[in-house]
């Protein structure tokens, strides 16, 4: 929101001056040759200025901006993107996903990607176990993949990925192990069902700019606990999301703005000695839950 008291102290004759080069600015992508380039880059001026001309940014406060950014670019490498962290703390990242995936007939809602999906996960055939060694409390996962329709979705490909309970996943790890991820396939009804890990909060990277940006404001670097999807079929939308844990204090905090009411899940807790649904001897405390996955049509 302006400040309607500075902004009363700047005189017609300076307005004019930054109006000139907002509209120099503009006009300087008049004859970009892709149509949507020219949109894009003629918005962002126009949001950019007016931001600068909000705050009145001084140039020290934009030295600190441009070092900011230096930082994040050098800390950025090809196992860690500063700035997708950044978009991610932002809400940048979320609203982008809100944009590009539409509410549709009670479709399930996609959320943020994260930063640690690989690619050739291994495959487990239903029920089996995704951990890989990993530590953590065992989980049972269950449900189907069915379209807005209501029917069953057979053969549809369901990524799974998620921390162990560290708080670190896989590639976090400098030995090359594949642990708490694996990929499956639903089975004719749209049947689905896996081992994975109860999921528990982790802090997302803060031992850079974003770190700082964090503690400089005073927000936490916790996500809420959270397990990963990702769900592909033909003929239907991509579907991107997580599922989230009821009663985890950090919903209404999550560090990305990740958490969506509809994906929150009730965990339910068994003690060591309740029979496990698909008669695997665990040994100690297990959880158990279920997410029913509604594709939409490709293309909405």
């Amino acid at each position: 929101m302006t400040d309607t008291s500075t902004a009363a102290t700047i005189s017609e004759e300076q307005r004019a001056i930054e109006d000139t080069l907002v509209e120099t600015v503009l006009a300087s992508f008049d004859h970009a040759p892709d149509p949507r380039l020219k949109q894009v880059m003629q918005s962002l001026t126009t949001h950019l200025h007016a931001f600068i001309r909000d705050v009145r940014l001084t140039e020290t406060e934009w030295q600190a901006a441009i070092e900011f950014l230096t930082a994040t670019g050098h800390i950025t490498d090809d196992k860690r993107q500063e700035f997708v962290l950044l978009s991610d703390v932002f809400g940048a990242s979320a609203q982008c996903i809100s944009v590009n995936n539409t509410a549709y007939q009670g479709a399930t809602e996609a959320t943020v990607f994260g930063p640690f999906f690989t690619e050739n996960s291994p495959r487990i055939d239903s029920g089996g176990d995704i951990a890989g060694g990993a530590p953590g409390e065992p989980c049972w996962v269950e449900g189907t993949v069915t379209d807005t329709d209501g029917r069953p979705v057979a053969g549809a490909r369901i990524e799974v990925w998620e921390a162990d309970d560290d708080g670190f996943y896989d590639v976090q790890y400098d030995d090359d192990r594949v642990a708490g991820r694996a990929h499956l396939f639903s089975d004719e009804d749209g049947g689905f069902a896996f081992w994975g890990l109860t999921p528990t909060p982790y802090p997302i990277p803060h031992d850079g700019p974003v770190g700082k940006l964090l503690e400089a404001v005073g927000r936490s670097p916790f996500r809420a606990s959270h397990l990963h999807f990702m769900v592909t079929a033909e003929g239907l939308r991509t579907l991107v999301t997580h599922i989230f844990v009821r009663g985890d204090e950090l919903l209404s905090k999550d560090s990305v703005f990740g958490v969506k009411d509809s994906l929150v899940k009730d965990f339910v807790q068994h003690s060591a000695s309740t029979p496990t649904p698909d008669g695997r001897e665990v040994g100690r405390p297990w959880s158990q839950t279920r997410f029913d996955i509604v594709l939409a049509p490709a293309g909405v």
